[in-house]
C-alpha cells in the first residue's frame, strides 16, 4: 500500500509504529505464544515495515524476532510490570509518574508515545478479576497508559471477565470504553462485553471475532525434533492421538482452585489406555505449558504419562521434544487424527488445523471457543463430570472425530478467513492513525 510517510519534528520520515501488550511468559506458556506470534504475523505481513515493540516480562530496551511466513522478523522488546521496583523504568507506576512530568526519559513510555496503535490481548482471558487484584491490576495497567497518552487502544479479541467486585467491574467498563476498537473472540465473550458495556455498545467499535491463535501458522520443527517426528508419525499408518496433560488441573491444588470433580491425570492415562488397548492405533503427548520448577509446568505431568504408557506400549506412545516454539508445536498437533486438550490453546491449535478434538474444561470460555467452530459438544467439564463420566465424553469426541473432520473441513476456513479479516480491520485503525499524523506533520 502507498501512502506518505509520517514525518518527525527533526525531518525524518518513519514506518509505521505498533505497540504489543498482554503477552507476558510467552516463551513458557506457548498459548500467550501463540497469541503474541499470530498478532505480530498478522500484522507484519500487512505493513512489512512496520516497527513494533512487545512489552513482555523482561528488563530494558532488547532486540528479538517473529517469525512472518517462515522467516525470522526482527522485531523489538521492551520489559513492563506491575512491579514493587518502582525505581525501574520498567514499573508501570514509574511510567506513570513520568507521563505526568512529561516523559523523564522513559523508554518504554517513549515507544508507547510513538506507536499508531497499540494493541492489548491481556493473555487472551485475563482481563477478569478471579485471579486476584494483583494480575487485574497488571492487565489494566497498559490499558490506562495507552488511554492517557492518547493512543489508539485495540483490545485484542478476548474473554471480559468474569468480575466478581463491582469496583474493578466499573474500570473494567471504563478502560474497554475508551478503546478505539474491543474485540471479542466467540459469542459467549462477545455477550460478556456487551454486557460490561451496556448502552455504550458500539457495533463499529465492538466485534466479535474469533482468537487471533486461528491464523498461527504451523512451522516444521528442526533438526533433530524433526527428523524424530517425521520417523514416528510415518512409521505406521492408522490414527494418532494426541494428548495435552495440563500441569495446572492434574495437581492436587489445581483440582481444589478450580472445584474439580475428578482426577485430570488419572483421566488422561484412562483415556490414553483405553485409546491403546483398543487398536493398534498410536498416541502422542504435547506439553503446551512449560515453566521448569513451576507448579504447573505441563512438561512434568507429560513425563510422567509418558513414562507410565511407554512401558506398556513402547514406541506406539511418543512425547513431543522439548524446544519446540507455537508454531512447531501447531505443526506437531495437526498431523493427529484427534486430539484432546487440558490446556485451550492446545486444542486451539487442533481446530484452526481442521482436527477433531475435544478439551478437559476448568472454567466456561473453552465452551466459546469450541461453539465458534460447531465443536461444543466437545467440551468436557470437569468441574460438573466425575472420572467416569469425563472419561466417557471424551471417548465418545473419539469415536465422532470422523463426523467431527467433517464439520471441521467447512467451519475452520470460514474461522481462519475471520482471523484474517479481523486483522485487516485492526491494522486499518493503525493506518489511520498513521496517516493522521502524516497529515498534521505536513502542514
Amino acid at each position: 500500500m502507498t501512502r506518505d510517510a509520517v514525518t518527525d519534528v527533526d525531518g525524518t520520515r518513519r514506518p509505521l509504529a505498533a505497540c504489543l501488550f498482554g503477552v507476558p511468559g510467552a516463551n513458557l506458556n506457548l498459548g500467550v505464544g501463540a497469541l503474541r506470534a499470530s498478532t505480530l504475523a498478522g500484522l507484519l505481513a500487512r505493513e512489512p515495515g512496520a516497527e513494533v515493540t512487545v512489552f513482555d516480562d523482561g528488563w530494558g530496551q532488547r532486540r528479538g524476532h517473529t517469525f512472518v511466513a517462515g522467516r525470522p522478523v526482527p522485531i523489538g522488546l521492551a520489559g513492563a510490570r506491575h512491579s514493587r521496583r518502582y525505581h525501574r523504568p520498567e514499573s508501570y507506576l514509574n511510567m506513570r509518574i513520568s507521563a505526568a512530568l512529561g516523559g523523564l526519559g522513559n523508554a518504554g513510555l517513549a515507544r508507547i508515545d510513538a506507536a499508531d496503535v497499540v494493541l492489548d490481548v491481556s493473555g487472551g482471558d485475563s482481563f477478569s478479576d478471579i485471579y486476584g487484584e494483583h494480575r487485574f491490576r497488571t492487565v489494566a495497567w497498559p490499558k490506562r497508559l495507552s488511554l492517557l497518552r492518547r493512543r489508539p487502544l485495540v483490545l485484542l479479541p478476548q474473554t471480559y471477565g468474569p468480575f466478581r467486585g463491582a469496583r474493578l467491574r466499573a474500570e473494567a467498563a471504563a478502560l474497554t470504553r475508551g478503546a478505539t476498537m474491543a474485540w471479542a473472540r466467540d459469542p459467549d465473550s462477545f455477550a460478556a462485553l456487551a454486557d460490561l458495556l451496556g448502552p455504550d455498545l458500539d457495533p463499529s467499535r465492538h466485534r466479535q471475532g474469533v482468537d487471533v491463535a486461528f491464523g498461527l501458522e504451523p512451522r516444521q520443527p528442526d533438526e533433530p525434533a524433526v527428523e524424530f517426528l517425521n520417523g514416528w508419525f510415518d512409521a505406521a499408518p492408522g490414527p494418532v492421538a494426541g494428548v495435552n496433560v495440563s500441569g495446572l488441573i492434574t495437581r492436587p491444588e489445581g483440582r481444589t482452585q478450580f472445584g474439580l470433580a475428578g482426577d485430570g491425570h488419572r483421566v488422561a492415562e484412562q483415556l490414553c489406555v483405553r485409546l491403546l488397548d483398543h487398536s493398534d492405533h498410536r498416541l502422542i503427548i504435547v506439553p503446551h505449558v512449560l515453566t521448569p520448577h513451576g507448579t504447573d509446568d505441563d512438561r512434568v505431568a507429560s513425563e510422567r504419562l509418558y513414562t507410565t504408557l511407554a512401558a506398556r506400549y513402547g514406541e506406539r506412545v511418543a512425547l513431543s521434544p522439548a524446544g519446540l516454539d507455537p508454531h512447531q508445536t501447531k505443526w506437531v498437533i495437526a498431523r493427529t487424527s484427534w486430539f484432546c486438550g487440558m490446556r485451550m490453546h492446545a486444542t486451539i491449535a487442533a481446530l484452526s488445523s481442521a482436527v477433531p478434538a475435544a478439551i478437559v474444561a476448568y472454567s466456561d470460555k473453552a465452551r466459546g471457543v469450541f461453539a465458534s467452530v460447531g465443536q461444543h459438544r466437545h467440551v468436557a467439564d470437569a468441574r460438573r463430570l466425575g472420572d467416569d463420566d469425563l472419561l466417557d465424553a471424551l471417548w465418545r469426541s473419539w469415536t465422532e472425530r470422523e463426523r467431527s473432520a467433517a464439520e471441521l473441513a467447512v467451519r475452520t476456513p470460514v474461522a481462519v478467513a475471520r482471523a484474517a479479516a479481523q486483522m485487516d480491520e485492526i491494522v486499518a485503525v493503525a493506518r489511520a492513525e498513521y496517516q493522521r499524523r502524516a497529515t498534521v506533520g505536513a502542514r
